[in-house]
């Protein structure tokens, strides 16, 4: 307290206009005040955020909140906290267009667009573009473009670039740069960037990460930690299934920096569509998105109820209704053909509504509210491990146990990280934690071994940092299994005592020491007479003691209890081994019963 107080006694103005003349210092422009850079905000924001970004929320009357609770989402571009003192600058010439620095992002803040040239005419001094290296986007342009108000510096960006200069190994596509020279050029980059065209989805290939990164975020400018493990999650699957997204997100980390008021990072495209959000629980939360599928499923099944009936009237189209009835939504092409036959029908009634007179025209009314049912809606739930492995764990199971068609995502942090870094059932063994001061003890729980006993759920494990193309595909797959399907995903973590900046580094490594393994559980192989599970895990690559060597979290304890740190390394080598060797055992091609009635000696007979 005597040195808090000393140095309040020994603070000094400066004379910043002396320090410009001499040359010492210089000033970059002012920041244009809050109320200028919200002149084209809506007008809540204008009216209700503002005043709360401003420190003036208690001013506002109970009036001006939205009275059934709901808050306009796509209010966090708004915000702009200028936290990094560090941002990343592109580098047009280096740079191969792999996507992969736009896909770790925490934030959002890193983009990528392509478009003719003709669409860049009119871009700022200094606004950088290349052209287009994908064969598919051949004779337009490409770039790269940051929002420098909104990044954290984070630095994720950097460690992920593959692209170096042979003449200088150390400069990549992608360097960090000091902020505050860069911030108004960048703001107007920024906002000319944003009113560039953005690829047709439907034409994109969602299994390239340079095609699919150029999908626009719907997940944006979160207030999580600088470097978060978790928010590359979501951001990727508000790109993929984002316009048509639910979600039920159990309290944690992801519900602090998912719905943190004043403003909220889940955004909307450019037709207004975007994912639906509600917090709910840890123990109930996986039971508050069941319900939310429950509630779908009924209005789809009496909206197609009501098109079987109208048709057989006569009163609309039998092969329009026929079309919708069996439409298959399984990819981006048939969600955007189904909103048009969707569109189509919502004319009709609404000509219908106008003129009808007859009997029908209550089921008309009816058809016209819950024709948005049609529309295949991606129900998802949202939780970290807390909520997963431990305090929600009997709400998750009976929802997978249900046979619903619903996703269930785990930011699989191994630890409470919002409450502060309790252990967990999903922290592994030899990690020091809050109630795990000595070590954890016990091994890490199995969660996706667990779900696929039930043998219908799609169960996939992922590590965004070790194989992003498989995290792709893993989120395609469950979110098209007609049922209900389950990712874990690695999140790296302030709790785990590492360099956020190298975050996706310590995912790699925990694949390659086999302490994370890799996996694809989907029950629709069967049906080809393969194996439900593949193993995507090279297996161990690297010591396991060399690994944990690199988080404090696990180090820790060898300093503390050097015996104990050594006694439970060598249990997490022995459970490693083990675990590899029933997951490759489980991955085996299937054998196939052998048929009594076919003649031992034909040929294939495994007799």
């Amino acid at each position: 307290l005597a040195a808090l107080d000393a140095s309040l006694d020994q603070l000094k103005s400066l004379d910043w206009a002396a320090l410009d003349a001499a040359g010492v210092a210089s000033s970059p422009p002012a920041d244009p005040p809050l109320s200028e850079r919200l002149a084209t905000a809506p007008v809540f924001v204008r009216e209700v955020i503002a005043p709360m970004l401003e420190r003036r929320g208690d001013q506002l009357p109970v009036s001006a909140m939205p009275c059934d609770g709901t808050w306009p989402t796509g209010t966090a571009r708004w915000e702009k906290r200028n936290i990094a003192t560090e941002i990343p600058v592109w580098d047009s010439e280096l740079c191969v267009q792999c996507g992969k620095c736009v896909m770790v992002c925490p934030h959002a803040v890193i983009r990528a667009k392509v478009a003719h040239p003709n669409a860049f005419v009119a871009a700022p001094e200094g606004f950088r573009i290349a052209p287009a290296r994908d064969p598919a986007f051949r004779g337009d342009s490409f770039t790269i473009q940051v929002s420098a108000e909104d990044c954290t510096g984070c630095g994720l960006c950097v460690e992920v670039c593959p692209a170096r200069d042979r003449r200088e190994p150390k400069r990549k596509a992608i360097t960090m740069a000091p902020q505050r020279p860069l911030r108004q050029q960048a703001r107007g980059h920024w906002d000319f960037f944003l009113e560039l065209p953005d690829a047709p989805r439907a034409a994109l290939n969602l299994h390239r990460i340079g095609q699919q990164q150029l999908q626009q975020p719907l997940f944006e400018f979160s207030g999580a930690c600088a470097g978060c493990g978790e928010t590359p999650y979501l951001k990727l699957a508000s790109q993929l299934f984002g316009d048509r997204m639910l979600v039920a997100n159990a309290t944690g980390c992801s519900s602090i920096y998912g719905g943190n008021l004043p403003t909220t990072p889940w955004s909307t495209n450019a037709e207004g569509r975007g994912p639906a959000w509600s917090n709910s629980l840890f123990e109930d939360n996986a039971e508050f998105g069941y319900g939310m599928r429950v509630a779908l499923d009924q209005q789809r099944q009496t909206a197609q109820q009501l098109l079987r009936s109208l048709a057989d009237a006569d009163v609309l189209p039998a092969d329009l209704v026929a079309a919708i009835c069996t439409a298959d939504q399984s990819d981006e092409s048939g969600i955007a053909e189904q909103r048009q036959r969707v569109a189509d029908l919502r004319a009709l009634l609404q000509v219908a509504r106008v003129a009808d007179t007859s009997a029908l025209a209550d089921q008309r009314r009816q058809l016209l509210e819950l024709v948005d049912a049609l529309v295949k809606t991606s129900v998802w739930l949202v939780g970290g491990d807390g909520w997963a492995y431990d305090i929600g764990f009997g709400g998750l199971d009976h929802v997978l146990a249900s046979g619903r068609d619903l996703n269930a995502l785990v930011l699989d942090t191994e630890v409470y990280s919002n409450t502060g870094g309790q252990s967990s059932k999903a922290t592994p063994r030899g990690a020091v934690a809050k109630f795990a001061a000595a070590g954890k003890a016990a091994p890490k729980k199995d969660l996706g071994l667990m779900a696929m006993t039930y043998g219908t759920v799609y169960v996939a494990s992922v590590a965004m940092g070790a194989r992003d193309e498989h995290t792709i595909r893993a989120f395609l797959e469950a979110e098209s299994y007609p049922g209900p399907s389950l990712i874990i995903a690695y999140s790296h973590c302030i709790a785990h005592g590492i360099d956020m900046a190298r975050g996706m580094e310590h995912q790699k490594a925990a694949v390659d020491s086999g302490r994370w393994l890799l996996y694809r559980y989907d029950p629709r192989r069967l049906e080809r007479g393969e194996n439900p599970l593949q193993l995507d895990s090279p297996g161990q690559r690297r010591p396991l003691a060399e690994t944990l060597e690199q988080e404090n979290r696990f180090r820790m304890l060898r300093y503390s209890q050097p015996q104990r740190a050594r006694d439970l390394a060598r249990e997490a080598q022995v459970e490693l081994e083990r675990r590899w060797s029933t997951y490759r055992a489980l991955a085996q091609p299937l054998i196939r019963p052998v048929d009594p009635s076919r003649p031992a000696d034909q040929p294939g007979d495994p007799r």
